[in-house]
C-alpha cells in the first residue's frame, strides 16, 4: 500500500501515484492472486498447454483497463506514450505485480513485451510503431526478444553469430536463438532479433543490428521449448529457434545497421529495475507464506509450533532486513534513472540486478524450508517462484559480468583512496609532533613505566 512506501522516497511519489499504488495493491490482492490457480488450471496439461489462452487473463485485463492499470511501465519524460508515472512510481507498483503470476500480464506490463515496447517507442520509426507498438500497447498481441544463442558464450553479446545479410530490398537471417521467452505463446506475432550485419567491423560493438521479424515468416522453426528447473512456463515458454534464409524487408531494421548494442543497452536498463522490483514482491509473498506456516497451530514438530523454535524468528528478522535493504537499492536506481537517465545509472542498476535476485532466493528458500516437503511441491507457489527468480541471475547478463564491471569501476578509485589515506596519515604525523605524542611503529611494543 502507499503507506508502506519507504520514507526516503515518499516525497518523490505524487499523490496521484500513491492513490494508484493502492489501486494496484487491491487489484493484485483481491483479483490476481486468487486467479493464479485458475490460470494454471485453464492452461491444462500436455501439448494443449501451448495452444491455450486462459479466459481468466482476458477478464483480468478488462478490469485492469477499467481501473487505469495499463502500460504503467513507460516512464514519463522519456516516452510520449507514457501514462505518466516515473520509474520510481512504477517500481513500487511493480513490486505488487510481482506477488502474482498473472498480474503483470493483466496490466500489459509483462516481460518481454515491456522491453520490446520500450525499444519500439524509443527507437522505432512511425511505420514500425503503427504496425507493432500500438497493437502491443493495446494488448492485442505478444512478442519475444531474441538475443541469446546456444552455440556461443552469450554473456558477451559480441559473440552473437546469427547472420543478418542484406540482399536487395531484404535482409536474410540465418542462425539459432534460444531462451526466446514468449515464443511459445500463440499470440506471439513479433520477434525482435539481434544479429550481425557487419561481422568484419573493427569495432565489435558496431557489428550487431536489431531487426523486426514477424513470427510467421517462412524459414523460422521452433525446435523445442526449454524448461526452467522442470517448469515449461506454457503457453509463454522459452523457445529454441532456427532461422533458415528468413527474409524480411529492409524497412524492418530498427534505427540502422550497427546500432544493435545501443538498442539493447537502452532496453535492458529499465527492464532490470522491473525484474528487481517484481522480485521484491515475490520475496514479500514468500515471507507471508512463511509467517502463515510458522504460526500454524496444527503442525508442531517436536511438540512446538515452528515460531517457538529459535532459528525461525531469526529467519523472519533477517528476511525483513534483507527485503527492506534490497528495496532501497532498487528504488535508489529508479530515482537516478528518473533524474539522469539509464546511462547515468548503470552502477546502481547493476547493484540492484545482482543483489535483489540473491536476496529474494534466500528469503524464498527459508520459506520453502519452513514448509518442509510441501515447500518443494505444487501446493505452494514457492518452488515455482524460486525457479523463476533463479533465472534472473542469468537473464539480462550473469551476475559475474556485472560484478566484474562494478569491481573494475570501483577499483579505479584505488589511487584516490590511497592518496586520501596517506594525506590523513601525514596530518596525523604533524599533529603527533606538535603535541609531543609518540606512537609505536607497527610490530613494536610500547613499554609502560610503573607508577
Amino acid at each position: 500500500m502507499a503507506a508502506r512506501i519507504p520514507a526516503i522516497v515518499a516525497n518523490r511519489v505524487s499523490d496521484e501515484a500513491k492513490r494508484m499504488i493502492d489501486v494496484v495493491a487491491k487489484f493484485v490482492d483481491e483479483d490476481c492472486v486468487p486467479a493464479d490457480a485458475v490460470l494454471e488450471a485453464q492452461i491444462g496439461e500436455g501439448d494443449a498447454r501451448w495452444e491455450s489462452h486462459p479466459a481468466i487473463i482476458e477478464e483480468l485485463k478488462a478490469k485492469a483497463r477499467r481501473l487505469g492499470l495499463w502500460n504503467m511501465f513507460l516512464p514519463k519524460g522519456h516516452y510520449a506514450e507514457s501514462p505518466g508515472w516515473t520509474n520510481l512510481e512504477y517500481g513500487i507498483m511493480a513490486e505488487w505485480l510481482g506477488r502474482s503470476r498473472c498480474a503483470s500480464e493483466a496490466c500489459n506490463c509483462a516481460a518481454p513485451d515491456t522491453g520490446n515496447m520500450e525499444v519500439l517507442a524509443k527507437y522505432g520509426n512511425a511505420a514500425q510503431k503503427d504496425q507493432w507498438l500500438r497493437p502491443l500497447m493495446d494488448g492485442r498481441l505478444r512478442s519475444a526478444f531474441l538475443m541469446t544463442e546456444p552455440g556461443v558464450a552469450s554473456s558477451d553479446a559480441t559473440n552473437i553469430e546469427l547472420s543478418i545479410r542484406r540482399d536487395g530490398g531484404h535482409y536474410v537471417l540465418n542462425g539459432q536463438k534460444w531462451w526466446s521467452s514468449g515464443a511459445g505463446d500463440p499470440r506471439c506475432k513479433l520477434y525482435i532479433v539481434m544479429g550481425k550485419t557487419d561481422p568484419a567491423n573493427k569495432d565489435p560493438y558496431r557489428q550487431q543490428s536489431v531487426v523486426l521479424v514477424p513470427a510467421d515468416t517462412p524459414g523460422i522453426n521452433i525446435n523445442r521449448m526449454l524448461k526452467v528447473y522442470g517448469y515449461d512456463d506454457a503457453p509463454h515458454g522459452h523457445g529454441h529457434l532456427t532461422f533458415t534464409d528468413v527474409r524480411v524487408p529492409v524497412a524492418n531494421m530498427v534505427l540502422g545497421e550497427g546500432r544493435g548494442f545501443e538498442i539493447i543497452q537502452g532496453r535492458l536498463g529499465p527492464g532490470r529495475i522491473h525484474h528487481a522490483m517484481r522480485s521484491i514482491g515475490a520475496a514479500e509473498c514468500a515471507l507471508d507464506w512463511m509467517l502463515m506456516r510458522v504460526n500454524d497451530e496444527r503442525k508442531k514438530p517436536f511438540g512446538k509450533v515452528l515460531r517457538e523454535h529459535g532459528v525461525i524468528l531469526e529467519w523472519i528478522a533477517k528476511s525483513r532486513i534483507e527485503i527492506d535493504a534490497a528495496r532501497l537499492v532498487v528504488l535508489n536506481a529508479a530515482v537516478k534513472m528518473d533524474e539522469l537517465g539509464p546511462k547515468k545509472a548503470l552502477r546502481e542498476i547493476a547493484e540492484a540486478k545482482v543483489l535483489v535476485p540473491q536476496t529474494a532466493l534466500t528469503v524464498i528458500d527459508r520459506a520453502v524450508q519452513s514448509f518442509g516437503g510441501a515447500g518443494v511441491s505444487q501446493d505452494t507457489p514457492l518452488a515455482s517462484m524460486w525457479a523463476g527468480i533463479r533465472t534472473l541471475r542469468l537473464a539480462d547478463g550473469p551476475d559475474e559480468v556485472h560484478l566484474q564491471q562494478l569491481g573494475r569501476n570501483e577499483n579505479r578509485r584505488g589511487k584516490e583512496a590511497a592518496d586520501g589515506i596517506r594525506r590523513q596519515q601525514a596530518k596525523t604525523a604533524e599533529l603527533m609532533k606538535r603535541f609531543g605524542v609518540q606512537t609505536a611503529e607497527p610490530g613494536t611494543r610500547i613499554r609502560h613505566s610503573k607508577m
